[in-house]
This record gives C-alpha cells, sequence and structure tokens, in this order.
C-alpha cells in the first residue's frame, strides 16, 4: 500500500442508503484473492446495462465522475455480507475516501486495514456533499480535516492505530513486519 496523507479531488455522489457489498461487488466476481483487477465490476450491476454496455444514468460513467476519487454515499453504506473484495474493488477503481453518515463497522473496519479512507460524518455535512456533486475537497489524513471549497473545514474521528498505518501505508501484517527485529529478540529472550 501507499501511504496515504492528503487526498484532494472531487467527489462524485450515490444519494442511496444501504448499499451493501454485492452492490459494491456482486458475489459472482469473488473468485479472485487478487487486489487488482476487481475496479472493472465495481458496482457492476448499476454501472452496466444488460448488454454490458455502460449504463449513461449511473452516476459514475457520467463524464463529470471520471477520475474523482472521493466517494460520497447515503446512509449506511457497506452494509450486507463481509468482504475484502469491497474495498479492493473501490480502491482499484481509484476511489481513495468514502464518506457518508453511516458505514457498516465491518465494511469500514475492511476499508481502513486496505488503505482506504472510511468517514462517518455529521448528516448535515452528508446532505451538504450529497447535494454537490462534484465539489472539490482537500482531505488531510493527519490533521483529519477535510476543507471545502469555501474554507470551511469539517473533523473527522479516525482510530489511531487506522491513522498510523494510512499515513504508513502499511496494513496490519505490515505493522508487524517493521517490527520484525523487536519480536524477533522477544521471542529469543522468552525460549531461553
Amino acid at each position: 500500500m501507499k501511504p496515504l496523507t492528503h487526498i484532494q479531488s472531487r467527489t462524485a455522489v450515490l444519494p442511496f442508503e444501504n448499499i451493501d457489498t454485492d452492490r459494491i461487488i456482486p458475489a459472482r466476481f469473488l473468485t479472485t484473492t487478487e487486489r487488482t483487477g476487481l475496479g472493472k465490476s465495481l458496482f457492476n450491476d448499476w454501472r452496466y446495462q444488460p448488454d454490458g454496455s455502460p449504463n449513461p444514468d449511473f452516476a459514475l460513467n457520467k463524464p463529470e465522475a471520471r477520475g474523482c476519487e472521493i466517494l460520497v454515499a447515503g446512509r449506511n453504506f457497506g452494509c450486507g455480507s463481509s468482504r475484502e473484495h469491497a474495498p479492493w474493488a473501490l480502491t482499484d477503481y481509484g476511489i481513495r475516501a468514502v464518506f457518508s453518515s453511516e458505514i457498516a463497522d465491518i465494511f469500514r473496519g475492511n476499508a481502513l486495514k486496505n488503505g482506504l479512507l472510511a468517514v462517518v460524518l455529521e448528516e448535515a455535512d452528508i446532505r451538504h456533499l450529497l447535494d454537490h456533486p462534484g465539489m472539490e475537497l482537500k482531505i488531510d489524513i493527519a490533521a483529519q480535516t477535510i476543507e471545502l471549497p469555501d474554507g470551511r473545514k469539517i473533523g473527522f474521528p479516525l482510530e489511531p492505530f487506522a491513522k498510523h498505518c494510512l499515513l504508513a501505508g502499511v496494513d496490519q501484517l505490515g505493522f508487524l513486519l517493521q517490527h520484525e527485529v523487536q519480536i524477533s529478540a522477544f521471542e529469543q529472550a522468552r525460549a531461553a
């Protein structure tokens, strides 16, 4: 994973509630353990028509959403079954942050473990972002702030270990491997 310190991007919005993980990445695409290649199937059943052509009405298919790295969604994003493939698909597509007024705990944990900033914001802030798609935001992970175009800043909560891992660009295993020398010394001291 790459360190995630700042994100500056326009927003793409999905103003729907209860977007579950099967909607994010349908179960039929869960045949891989690779983190790459899933972006093409992100929101597959919304993004594509039955003939496989892009659905022109889907938010991420609109020209103004091209290149957006911030997704703003309605309440209860990422609900449903637990699958790491959902944040993998989002990051492979190019999404680096997801904002909602409610994010399912398991999805949020999987997202943060996989380098995707998943942030719960106040309902009024989410409503403002949903009502203004394409808004350019500046996110500072270390300061835990989102700067709006008018200069107003919104703070957001972030668990300290998840913040450390995002800033360092490591997952939980990477964090442990950074301490391999100390772990080995501890084990050797206990073996004697």
